[in-house]
């Protein structure tokens, strides 16, 4: 199948950096050519708080990927966490300036100029500005206006911004590990391109990428994003409650998690079963039930459903009727989805990326959803003609892709 082009996305999370290295066909489909997977530190709930470590990290996992395909990085699309990544939404109206009275996209790139103008602190940045729709003349509802007769043209869009001082550190440390920076993408937005559907899109859906350290928390409706946030919990407050209520080590702990835990508390109840714990000051550890690790786990799971509970009802009650769809490495233990249903009194499922061919052993999983979303995120562009100049690959190397301007934001 003939090659369009060589992707790459880079997934710096609290726990681990993901690069990937994709190449796109000219039918849209992704195939993984070269994967690099390495524990992450100088991170600290998706932020980083340690340049050279977090450096150290980006490049082994570049380098692991450069290996197992062949090429070389030089460009990335990088996803962005942490608490500071928020969202609000904006209307900006403009009057068709054509003399025939046809919407061009003049008019909708003014329009779009008019929305994005709303009022952000100088120490924030703006990483997306996303058309949800379009008004002509009053009527809603309008996906694409371009050629529509109109006298006046209003457009809403979902606007995302991040803290600058986090973008350009996380920015500086990229660079460092010499790879340019493609476009910066909200981890949420990035998961969402992975494990939803057009349908779950467009009744109202939310994808809650469930890290070690974060929640990256975006809401769908009518096709687009309405709300993005993230809700500094993750996997990690599970592991740091066990190894304080077991009085055990982290990595201990996160073991027993992962071994033992699960939210479904009616099972292990009936098939109760005893556990060696290492713990703190004491040689010989001591036995526990799992029933005792499991409620502790089903305790702060509960929690963290509680929160996301919060931020769903926090825009009405009745908005997502397609429900949560749940994702992310922490997302896969045991029971989350039964126990999410039961706390969001809505349809929960766990899911992980589909339709990628190519090196996918132990990838296709809720703990790669953001990096390859990423891949999906720059595929999709391309397909949409928004990024200026990418040649097909070639067999020496990855492109030179230069972009003559910036991301167009039409949809």
């Amino acid at each position: 199948m003939e090659r369009e082009a060589v992707l790459v996305g880079i997934d710096v999370g609290t726990s681990k950096v993901c690069a990937l290295i994709g190449e796109v066909a000219r039918d849209g489909s992704l195939t993984i050519v070269g994967k690099g997977v390495v524990p992450a530190s100088g991170l600290k709930k998706a932020v980083v708080v340690n340049i050279d470590q977090t450096v150290r990290s980006i490049t082994g996992a570049v380098d692991h990927s450069e290996r197992l395909s062949g090429y070389q990085i030089d460009r990335a699309f990088v996803g962005v966490g942490g608490q500071h990544v928020e969202s609000q939404n904006s209307r900006g109206a403009v009057a068709v300036s054509s003399h025939t009275r046809e919407v061009g996209r003049e008019d909708v790139n003014r329009a779009l100029e008019v929305a994005r103008a709303l009022s952000i602190p100088s120490n924030r940045e703006v990483l997306h500005v996303l058309p949800r729709g379009f008004i002509v003349d009053g009527q809603e509802g309008v996906k694409d206006p371009l050629g529509m007769s109109a006298v006046r043209l209003e457009i809403e869009t979902h606007i995302v911004t991040a803290a600058g001082t986090a973008v350009r550190n996380l920015a500086k440390c990229v660079q460092a590990a010499n790879v340019k920076i493609d476009e910066l993408v909200a981890n949420s937005l990035a998961s969402a391109e992975a494990v939803l559907s057009d349908t779950e899109r467009d009744l109202g859906v939310a994808v809650a990428d469930i890290g070690a350290g974060t929640i990256d928390l975006a809401l769908f409706l009518d096709g687009s994003p309405f709300k993005t946030v993230v809700i500094p919990v993750g996997g990690n407050n599970v592991t740091n409650d066990i190894a304080i209520g077991l009085r055990t080590h982290l990595p201990v702990a996160e073991e027993l998690k992962l071994s033992h835990g699960t939210c479904g508390l009616r099972n292990v109840e009936a098939e109760d079963e005893a556990i060696n714990v290492e713990t703190l000051g004491e040689a010989a550890g001591m036995r526990i039930s799992r029933l005792e690790l499991c409620q502790i786990i089903e305790a702060r799971m509960r929690e963290i459903f509680e929160m996301l509970r919060a931020e769903i009802r926090s825009v009405g009650e009745g908005m997502l009727p397609a429900g949560v769809v749940l994702t992310g490495g922490a997302a896969q233990l045991a029971g989350a989805a039964a126990l999410g249903r039961e706390v969001l009194n809505m349809p929960v499922r766990v899911a992980g990326p589909v339709g990628v061919g190519g090196l996918t052993d132990n990838i296709m999983n809720p703990a790669f959803a953001t990096a390859i979303g990423l891949l999906y995120w720059g595929a999709k562009g391309l397909e949409a003609g928004e990024y200026a100049s990418y040649e097909t690959a070639p067999a020496n190397g990855l492109p030179s892709r230069v972009r003559d301007a910036l991301r167009s934001l039409f949809p």
